[in-house]
């Protein structure tokens, strides 16, 4: 029971990194950008695919067409905190994940936007 404790603790202190994150398609080269308050959670994103529940509809037809192994994910960036009450976590990602799609363009043939 110790044990289970000690694990929830280390869970509950553990660090998560906000940041920008993007999933590419090796077959076509087409790109879908996001953001995320927890990078650990790409995982996360490659199950919903898998399941077939992913947000993105075109993204998730092509990764059924293609199969898993014509995708890469990526970390783009990774959020800078700052120690300031007035800094918003959400507001900053948003900016952020604006900031690489107007680098990337991930529209028209080139994304899934």
């Amino acid at each position: 029971m110790n044990r289970r404790k000690e694990l929830v603790q280390q869970y509950m202190e553990m660090k998560t990194e906000a940041g920008i994150y993007c999933i590419r398609n090796t077959r076509n080269g087409k790109i879908f950008v996001s953001s995320t308050l927890n990078l650990k959670s790409l995982n996360g994103r490659r199950f919903e695919l898998n399941m077939g529940g992913f947000k993105n509809k075109q993204l998730q037809q092509e990764w059924n067409e293609y199969g898993e192994d014509s995708f890469e994910f990526e970390v783009l960036d990774v959020l800078k905190k700052k120690d300031s009450a007035f800094f918003d976590v959400k507001d900053a990602l948003a900016k952020l994940e604006q900031t690489w799609l107007d680098r990337l363009q991930p529209y028209g043939d080139k994304g899934y936007l």
